[in-house]
């Protein structure tokens, strides 16, 4: 009976890789590239960052669970249980964690793999509420933790500052300061590393149809900026409800990129390496995560956007097939640039990382 047992999970073992490799085959790439499973044991992969020794870290939102995937492609357990760690970034040795109002730190990581330590609280003063609660973060270039706080609802004006909001904390978790404000929800940013400016996705609101309002790829260019939400969507579209309630000379920044509505715009870096072509080189690469509000689906793809004297220049499709018709097999959340120069994606409905590379040019 084991021994049959035994049989039996192998043959479903090997179907799953099977199908696994035949759904690779629906991926539509720009010609000359191609795509493989990098890892797939990864359940609700979301947030990732590299270590300089070549280990992924991978966040989760529902799952509760953050992991390692070894240089060796092996996937570990570095704490489970959590609430909503979407987000992490590894820095100086360090690996730093979102947890809904917690930004935790696992020190020394690299050499604890195998016996993770134990979670030290660095900040725990972010709101409790669920509503957009999970959080991407990064360091940026001034060695401060910038943590996004989501506005608590589809569309709201809070009396607290801190919703709609990017915040940034020193790596002890003092001084915290909100740096970008009327930004409903992002789950994506990175740094010109031309300019230093922060480029970041923001979510748009529901209930405006299937059309409306747009999703947004936004640049930071100074501290106290405000790009909108909730009295203003887009480049101009009056929110119906908060409009007339806007402050007295009220500006914000428009977008750099208008996407299309509900297509869940989340993880982006822009590509520092020089294996993909010269076009690629200094552009975004960011992960449509997929509608939900929507009479038909629309993302589920990796999107890519030119850059150049740090305007946005166009918007085309990169990496799509995991939506097929109505029906999606993936969703892509995060993407990280590799130290070869390949891509990986992350997917937190199949629990897989994938890795789309090319040949060198």
């Amino acid at each position: 009976m084991f021994l049959s047992l035994s049989l039996l999970l192998i043959v479903v073992t090997c179907k799953s890789q099977k199908d696994k490799a035949e759904l690779l085959d629906k991926i539509k790439l720009p010609v000359g590239f191609h795509i493989e499973i990098y890892a797939d044991d990864v359940p609700n992969a979301r947030g990732m960052d590299l270590a300089e020794d070549g280990t992924l870290f991978v966040g989760s939102r529902d799952k509760g669970t953050v992991y390692a995937v070894t240089p060796s492609r092996n996937v570990l357990v570095i704490d489970e249980g959590l609430n909503m760690p979407a987000g992490l970034d590894y820095y100086k040795g360090d690996l730093y964690v979102s947890s809904l109002s917690e930004i935790l730190k696992y020190p020394n990581i690299l050499n604890k793999l195998a016996d993770p330590p134990e979670a030290e609280l660095v900040y725990g003063d972010y709101p409790t509420d669920t509503w957009h609660g999970w959080k991407f973060i990064k360091f940026g270039p001034d060695g401060k933790l910038y943590v996004p706080v989501g506005a608590p609802c589809n569309v709201c004006l809070e009396e607290n500052p801190v919703f709609a909001s990017i915040t940034r904390i020193d790596q002890d978790g003092s001084n915290m300061e909100i740096v970008a404000h009327g930004i409903r929800n992002t789950v994506g940013f990175d740094w010109n590393p031309e300019t230093g400016d922060l480029w970041f996705t923001d979510n748009g609101r529901d209930y405006m149809g299937d059309n409306l309002p747009p999703d947004e790829l936004n640049r930071l260019t100074e501290t106290g900026q405000h790009f909108g939400f909730p009295f203003v969507h887009g480049n101009d579209i009056h929110d119906l409800e908060f409009w007339d309630q806007r402050p007295e000379n009220f500006s914000w920044i428009k977008p750099q990129v208008n996407l299309k509505a509900h297509v869940a715009a989340l993880g982006m870096r822009f590509y520092t390496a020089t294996l993909f072509p010269e076009k690629y080189r200094g552009g975004i690469f960011f992960a449509e995560h997929g509608s939900w509000n929507r009479s038909s689906k629309i993302g589920y793809r990796v999107m890519f956007v030119p850059v150049e004297n740090n305007q946005a220049q166009g918007l085309e499709v990169f990496a799509s097939g995991w939506l097929q018709g109505e029906e999606a097999w993936g969703r892509p959340v995060d993407v990280v640039v590799m130290p070869d120069g390949s891509l990986l994606v992350s997917d937190d409905m199949d629990g897989t990382i994938y890795r789309i590379y090319t040949k060198s040019y």
